[in-house]
């Protein structure tokens, strides 16, 4: 249970860091305390997403994964945060991520912020 609460911790802190360098990635609130609390639930949305989809997408994309050396990893991570982003909005949360391009360096730094938290934060073992 710890190491799910440190997971999502890191994926909330890695998403904050996003939304705080690209303007085209938004959370609105009307308060500090309504958009920490969007931003964990948003998080969870996020693991949830790389949890069930993620895997089923990387072994249909196996054969452009083998050919591109891995970087359509970048691809199929924007992929997770714009569906992250369309689950939100089913879920009326205030989270929206605007384009493609948008959605490929953000998830860029989110797996740079997320791997460094992970790293830095304790895990449940």
């Amino acid at each position: 249970m710890k190491n799910f609460v440190v997971k999502t911790l890191a994926n909330a802190g890695a998403l904050g860091v996003a939304i705080w360098l690209l303007e085209d990635i938004t959370l609105t609130g009307d308060s500090t305390g309504k958009k920490i609390w969007t931003l964990i639930l948003v998080a969870l949305l996020f693991g949830v997403v790389n949890f069930l989809v993620k895997p089923i997408v990387k072994l249909l994309t196996l054969p452009l994964f083998i050919l591109t050396l891995g970087l359509i990893t970048l691809v199929v991570n924007a992929l997770m945060l714009l569906l992250t982003s369309w689950l939100a909005e089913q879920f009326d949360l205030s989270f929206h991520v605007e384009g493609f391009w948008t959605a490929v360096l953000g998830g860029l730094i989110i797996s740079v912020v997320s791997w460094a938290l992970n790293v830095v934060l304790p895990d449940g073992d």
